[in-house]
């Protein structure tokens, strides 16, 4: 949970104390968790501490959304994932703007849907997109400029 924590705020103190908050909050409210299938305990687990996680953030006034543009449609390159590791990718996301990284997490790392997510942030689902789609961008230009440097070294 601590990792889930990290991935919204990358200030070890700041995920260390939303994690306390969320296990308190989680401590608090046992008597009302009902158990549906395996593995729910751990999904209602992570749902506590990315609430926790967005309440911290909005306390902090850190989530910026940037203005609403066209969306422009971006794929990640599939051979560049895959040479990446889980680590390296998650050092790109916590490179974001936090309003990016949030949605990002939010999207395609928890796999809310942008209207759950536009209500968990009180944004509009357009907006959630848009965020996505330019966290997308940013981190493609980032792997491009990585792959730049990368190979442009290795030519000279």
């Amino acid at each position: 949970m601590y990792r889930v924590c990290l991935r919204y705020d990358n200030h070890k103190e700041d995920a260390e104390d939303c994690l306390m908050k969320g296990f308190l909050k989680l401590f608090q409210n046992i008597h009302s968790f009902t158990h549906n299938v395996d593995g729910s305990l751990l999904a209602w687990v992570r749902k506590i501490m990315v609430n926790e996680c967005l309440m911290f953030l909005r306390k902090k006034s850190s989530l910026l959304y940037y203005p609403e543009e066209e969306i422009v449609d971006c794929s990640l390159p599939a051979e560049v994932l895959l040479k990446m590791d889980a680590a390296e990718l998650q050092c790109l996301v916590m490179q974001l703007p936090v309003g990016y990284r949030t949605i990002f997490n939010l999207f395609a790392v928890e796999g809310y849907s942008h209207k759950e997510i536009a209500g968990l942030l009180g944004i509009t689902e357009s907006t959630s997109k848009s965020q996505f789609s330019k966290a997308r961008l940013k981190l493609k230009q980032v792997l491009e400029q990585q792959k730049t440097t990368v190979y442009g070294s290795l030519g000279e």
